[in-house]
């Protein structure tokens, strides 16, 4: 491989330039960074702020119990009552149940459910056009069923220490029946193409965006699915709030590396930026090269890496294939983490490390081959068979 290097034979890959608006979603240079300082609140954890509101100042109020009755369906409704129905029904859907309990109010759960159901079958049809109104009233909804507290993390449950992550079982929220369902709408109004991106940024906004992103903490995997292609949508759409975004998901990363060491979607938020990276284009702006620095980087150091390995390697490999110039950076930043003591996570880091050589080029391994060739030195007297493995592989020996 070495060899290779000092040849030069390999080839600078070219940069994506695809549409942003396109799957996946692209970084966008145009517009201007707002809000640089975006906290993250975390509000969507017990005892870590205050509970988090809906996304109005005059959220909707969720009907008795007594309202909650079948309504006749929107195609069978004449286009002039449509609106007061559609909001009717979005009246039913922001009445909140105990799912604790499967047989209590098993009748209103389903009316709820089946008119869920028909808004996502009415948004993705196309059949009719949404006032503003009625979109504004929509997404309060939305906010009223998917913005709550999250549960306690397992490891908090317990009162003990924090176990493995990779060991734990996977939490699965009893309000998943009607949550997939509100996620789903959510989704087909972001992807349609009769939402007015002018008209749905005014509630799809800052505040908004943040407590989405606090809900990939979740520890139910099948709402960070739900969450990161919502989000990796809301990037290529709404092109205004695409700084805003990066700069949130960095915070949170920043969290934690440096507070927390515990994040349930850090995965999921490194699968979204993938597809960041693959469209920024060259030369590649000073912002971005921070970004790989001070947060990617970085999450090489915290214990439970291997939940994400995967995903961050992808990320670091783009950057040195969209700038071989980054390699040296890249290299240097693992030694400066690498591992001493945990032998399985030593094998990811060589195995990573063999894919950023193979996008390096002369002039910038020989910049950091002293350190480099010292580590794997220490890799080769390695006592874990996988280590000395990887590293021989490594040197082609």
């Amino acid at each position: 491989m070495f060899k290779k290097i000092i040849k030069g034979s390999r080839k600078h890959s070219k940069s994506d330039s695809t549409d942003a608006s396109s799957r996946p979603p692209r970084s966008g240079n145009t517009g201007s960074d707002l809000n640089p300082n975006v906290v993250v609140n975390h509000a969507s954890r017990p005892g870590q702020g205050a509970p988090p509101s809906t996304n109005s100042s005059s959220p909707m109020v969720p009907p008795p119990m007594s309202a909650v009755e079948p309504l006749p369906l929107l195609r069978d409704t004449p286009v002039s009552e449509r609106q007061n129905l559609f909001m009717r029904k979005l009246q039913i859907c922001c009445f909140l149940f105990d799912f604790t309990d499967v047989l209590k109010s098993a009748r209103e759960k389903e009316i709820k459910r089946q008119t869920l159901l028909e808004l996502v079958d009415y948004i993705q049809s196309g059949s009719g056009k949404i006032t503003e109104i009625c979109q504004e009233e929509m997404i309060k909804m939305v906010g009223i069923n998917i913005f709550r507290s999250l549960p306690p993390a397992s490891h908090e449950n317990t009162g003990q220490g924090a176990s493995d992550p990779e060991e734990e079982e996977p939490y699965l929220d009893p309000t998943w029946p009607h949550l997939q369902i509100v996620y789903e709408l959510l989704l087909r109004y972001v992807v349609s193409s009769d939402t007015d991106t002018k008209v749905a940024k005014k509630y799809i906004d800052h505040s908004f965006i943040l407590k989405l992103l606090d809900l990939f903490d979740s520890e139910d995997p099948r709402e960070r699915e739900f969450l990161k292609t919502i989000l990796h949508r809301i990037y290529g759409k709404f092109m205004v709030h695409r700084p805003f975004i990066r700069k949130a998901i960095n915070n949170i990363f920043y969290r934690f590396i440096y507070e927390t060491e515990r994040h349930s979607g850090t995965g999921e938020l490194l699968e979204i930026l993938g597809s960041i990276i693959n469209g920024f284009a060259l030369p590649m702006k000073e912002e971005h090269k921070l970004f790989l620095v001070r947060a990617l980087i970085p999450l090489h150091k915290p214990k439970p890496i291997a939940m994400y390995h995967q995903q961050l390697s992808y990320c670091i490999i783009q950057f040195v294939e969209k700038d071989y110039k980054l390699a040296d950076t890249v290299i240097r930043g693992l030694l400066k983490y690498w591992p001493l003591t945990n032998c399985q996570k030593e094998v990811l880091f060589l195995g990573e490390l063999e894919e950023v050589l193979e996008a390096t080029q002369s002039a910038e391994f020989q910049r950091c081959m002293v350190p480099l060739f010292r580590q794997i030195a220490r890799c080769l007297n390695s006592l874990h068979f996988q280590v000395t493995f990887k590293a021989f592989f490594l040197l082609n020996i």
